[in-house]
């Protein structure tokens, strides 16, 4: 009999067998599988920010080149391109602008992926400038700007930052722990730096088209927001169709940047809006009332890319109408609260009010009337003191209730009619046991001969009567027997 181990090698066995029939076409795809993976491993190699072409070809596409030319003529010839005759989506304009607002949003991708370059170079130099630099564009202006200079001191970035910022990135840079980088590294970083920025300037060239032709493409959105902020709004979006799926609470955050306080409190800073703080209204709107402004203008402006979408109205109509709206709640906003109105004293009554009479209100006159002793209580005989409950005016005092001189000998206290009818209600209710029985009556009788039985006392009533109904003493009674003599 097989042992356990035995049974193990036999299993073995089988699986090495199986696997030397396996036929030679799962080689092949096996050779192809590691060959796919050693592709994907040199993509990431590539990725690996060795090469700037790598990673950065939007440049050299034809794509960019063909739409950056068109732009560049476009802007050339002037806004008066269109006809009004054609529609809408066939129109080439219409369809420059649609391929502008595409690379709008395949050029911010772009610098972000530069950006990341950017940054993974420059962090041997100086690590804590991305925490205290967030823009991109921003950053590589700063980058380029320094260098290889260790002393900030001799770098003037004026211009470029914030004068706060500025002042904590050069205390930050005199005791960061980067060190200088090599000329390789450093080349590519500017070389980086410099793309970056012409990806800017590009972009800039295709908002500006697009905002030129912003008072044909979006009327009503362009009559509420202005055709800068409307051609900003859309870029970044990635179209018109984009913005009018979008909700205004996201339409509200287009364009707002990450601000970097440099450690001090949240509490003061002002809320993140995007493009829309470029506006008139918001920037005419008072600073307490901003906000509310900012959420109505991204749900009109919403509204609006929706109705320009579908090419609902033109003319821009719609919009001004929106704009209208917008400045009439605004102004509503800051109406003064209404005056408080004094509310004038009611008319003094100078005649007693007629109340209506009847046998109730008599009642309810005798119920609360004042008796006589609360009369004479409350009265005081001139030039007599008055007798008090504690003697010596202390206590409460009897008024002329037993002075000498009052006129009465005494007060007969008489009982009200309310009394008299709480006593008439009393003893009208029976508070015993039943009228038929009287308390004193038994059921129990002692007998002679048993002793106590129960009996009815009511069993011989309508035989006998009951006290003076007796049979001796009654009044209609007569004798049953008459002896004679």
């Amino acid at each position: 009999m097989a042992t356990l181990a035995d049974s193990f090698l036999a299993d073995l066995d089988e699986l090495s067998d199986n696997e030397a029939e396996i036929p030679e076409d799962n080689d092949v795809d096996a050779a192809d599988m590691e060959e796919d993976v050693d592709g994907d491993l040199a993509d990431l190699e590539n990725l690996n920010y060795d090469d700037l072409d790598s990673v950065s070809k939007l440049q050299k596409t034809q794509r960019y080149i063909d739409i950056i030319q068109k732009v560049e003529e476009a802007l050339k010839m002037g806004s008066d391109v269109s006809t009004q005759g054609v529609d809408l989506e066939d129109d080439p304009e219409y369809q420059l602008i649609v391929d502008c607002n595409a690379l709008s949003v395949d050029i911010e991708n772009e610098i972000v992926i530069i950006h990341n370059f950017i940054r993974d170079k420059y962090r041997l130099k100086f690590p804590e400038l991305e925490s205290l630099v967030h823009h991109p564009i921003d950053y590589a202006r700063v980058v380029k700007k320094i260098g290889n200079e260790m002393d900030l001191t001799l770098v003037d970035l004026e211009g470029l930052l914030p004068s706060a910022i500025i002042m904590v990135v050069s205390v930050t840079a005199s005791t960061t722990t980067g060190k200088p980088l090599p000329e390789e590294v450093l080349s590519k970083t500017v070389e980086a730096c410099d793309r970056a920025l012409d990806l800017d300037s590009a972009k800039k060239k295709v908002l500006d088209f697009v905002e030129s032709r912003m008072g044909y493409i979006a009327p009503n959105l362009s009559a509420i927001v202005g055709s800068a902020v409307a051609a900003k709004l859309m870029g970044t979006a990635g179209g018109l169709a984009s913005l009018a799926k979008m909700p205004a609470c996201n339409v509200q955050l287009l364009g707002a940047k990450k601000k970097n306080l440099a450690g001090f409190s949240t509490a003061t800073s002002q809320f993140r809006v995007g493009y829309l703080e470029q506006t008139e209204i918001f920037q005419t709107t008072p600073p307490s009332l901003r906000m509310r402004a900012c959420r109505l203008l991204a749900a009109k402006s919403t509204l609006a890319a929706r109705v320009d979408s579908i090419r609902g109205d033109p003319s821009g109509n719609t919009g001004r109408a929106f704009k209208d709206e917008i400045h009439k709640k605004i102004e509503k906003w800051q109406e003064p609260p209404p005056a408080k109105q004094p509310k004038p004293l009611p008319v003094p009554d100078s005649e007693p009010k007629k109340k209506r009479g009847g046998r109730r209100l008599r009642k309810m006159k005798e119920r609360y009337a004042i008796t006589d002793m609360r009369k004479l209580a409350n009265r005081m005989q001139f030039g007599v003191p008055e007798e008090s409950s504690l003697g010596d005016g202390l206590g409460e005092g009897y008024g002329m209730l037993g002075q000498a001189g009052s006129g009465k000998l005494r007060v007969s206290v008489g009982q009200s009619k309310l009394a008299a009818k709480v006593a008439k209600r009393f003893k009208e209710k029976n508070y015993g046991s039943s009228g038929a029985t009287s308390g004193l009556t038994s059921s129990l009788a002692f007998t002679p001969v048993q002793g106590i039985e129960l009996t009815n006392p009511q069993a011989h009533a309508h035989q006998l009567g009951s006290g003076t109904q007796s049979t001796y003493f009654s009044e209609t009674g007569t004798f049953s027997r008459i002896k004679r003599t």
